[in-house]
């Protein structure tokens, strides 16, 4: 497995595209984010940000372009040697296993990651419920939970498997105010672990307050990349993204 120098980004997209049939999803993408950055991905619907994380996690396979982890070409790996190397993927929409309890939901993906005996897999299991303030809900059907609840189990099985890499899709889609700020200290307090985020979001509260970078597609194409006020006050993402 090829070693990353230590100042090189942790994530390298490079001049990657995708099709479906005639239509491109993905337009010549290129992009580095770095260890321990809090990046933030927005886009009106049908941007491809969601064909830009499915070839980062390996759920497609783009036509051109490479995808490089810790130095490594990872472009044709499966999503479940991503997995293994430290990529992980929160969904929009939480799918928990409805008959088992919130910690047999993070116990098996701490049986993916080879954690150890059964006994450390719990308690591994029980110290992520705490952090995500779950510990209470810890033998409580998964399908009894809230809906912020389901998306902090959700952010709890994706750290089940320790990433080095973890991609949260829309965590905060359709929570209040207070719940939103919830999942988003969350959030933070993971990336100030070293735990590189790219957070796909369309509350822009959270997105200013949330990341270091911003990158802006539209129609397939980077439209804007920098920091969050910069990216905002571009005139080609207030009319793409913002409808001004």
């Amino acid at each position: 497995m090829t070693i990353a120098a230590p100042d090189a980004p942790l994530l390298q997209v490079g001049t990657l595209t995708k099709t479906f049939g005639g239509f491109t999803a993905l337009d010549n993408i290129s992009v580095d984010i770095r260890k321990g950055e809090r990046f933030g991905l927005i886009g009106p619907n049908g941007s491809g940000k969601t064909t830009l994380i499915n070839c980062i996690s390996g759920a497609l396979k783009p036509q051109a372009g490479s995808v490089v982890f810790c130095g490594e070409d990872i472009t044709q790996l499966s999503p479940h040697l991503r997995a293994r190397r430290g990529i992980a993927r929160s969904f929009q929409i939480p799918r928990p296993f409805k008959s088992m309890t919130v910690l047999e939901n993070l116990m098996v993906g701490l049986d993916f990651a080879a954690a150890g005996s059964a006994a450390a897999e719990e308690e591994i299991a029980m110290s992520i419920l705490t952090r995500m303030g779950l510990a209470a809900k810890a033998m409580a059907p998964s399908d009894t939970l809230s809906q912020v609840e389901l998306r902090k189990m959700e952010l709890a099985r994706a750290m089940a498997v320790r990433p080095k890499l973890l991609i949260s899709d829309e965590a905060m889609a359709g929570l209040s105010s207070s719940e939103v700020d919830e999942v988003l200290d969350l959030l933070i307090s993971l990336g100030e672990e070293d735990i590189t985020i790219i957070m796909i979001e369309h509350i822009m509260q959270a997105v200013m307050r949330f990341s270091e970078r911003v990158m802006c597609l539209d129609a397939g194409k980077i439209i804007a990349l920098g920091e969050p006020a910069e990216v905002m006050a571009n005139k080609r993402v207030q009319e793409a993204y913002l409808g001004t």
